[in-house]
């Protein structure tokens, strides 16, 4: 018996949710060394396709389809959005990162690191809240009142998601060039690199995840 399956590829990080994608770096980490592996998954959880369909796809479909994935996979050049609506709330990102709240500065936090985890969503409620007022460029969002009701971020499309974080990520990384430009040899402390090293290490886990926006993940 034949039977037909209808298979959506998405064209764009903005078709992926934050949850799918999760869904599939979990999955990604238990193959990690294994690259044939990794390019089904991907497909599999990026279209939504039940695996025992997906061994069964033509080689033609599945280079169709890798294909129409790369077009849109490796890019990092996503902006950062100010605002996004969701479910006819209109948020907006802290418009002053100076000046965040001592609420909202202490639970970001508190996460160790600040990368595409379980954790992403909770950060996004914490840096977009509801616009109360808005003006050309100008605009306040809601005052901080704790991190309640982050699930609707997991609906978001990665568009948005790694617009954000690579945002953060440059920041950072200007940041520590800044710093660096600005010392003299003399004023180094004498155990730099085990500092660096250390403080490093939540920069390096971002960057890591360029990889998971390889091509080499489906090729």
């Amino acid at each position: 018996m034949i039977k037909e399956v209808e298979i959506t590829i998405p064209t764009s990080y903005a078709d992926i949710p934050l949850r799918r994608w999760l869904d599939l770096q979990k999955e990604v980490d238990n193959y990690k060394d294994n690259e044939e592996a990794i390019g089904a998954i991907t497909i599999q959880y990026l279209c939504g396709l039940d695996p025992k369909y997906l061994q069964a796809l033509p080689a033609d479909a599945y280079k169709t389809i890798r294909d129409e994935l790369n077009s849109f996979i490796g890019n990092v050049e996503l902006p950062l959005k100010k605002f996004i609506t969701i479910a006819g709330v209109e948020y907006g990102i802290e418009p002053n990162l100076s000046k965040m709240s001592y609420g909202a500065y202490a639970d970001i936090s508190k996460y160790d690191v600040i990368t595409m985890d379980t954790n992403w969503a909770k950060i996004m409620n914490i840096l977009y809240r509801p616009v109360t007022k808005k003006a050309g460029d100008m605009y306040s969002i809601q005052r901080y009142e704790g991190n309640h009701q982050w699930e609707k971020w997991l609906d978001v499309g990665m568009d948005t998601h790694f617009g954000s974080l690579f945002f953060f990520l440059d920041l950072q990384i200007n940041l520590f060039s800044s710093i660096l430009n600005s010392l003299k040899v003399e004023d180094l402390h004498p155990n730099i690199k085990q500092i660096l090293a250390r403080n490093g290490a939540p920069m390096q886990q971002l960057l890591n995840l360029q990889k998971m926006t390889s091509y080499d993940l489906i090729k």
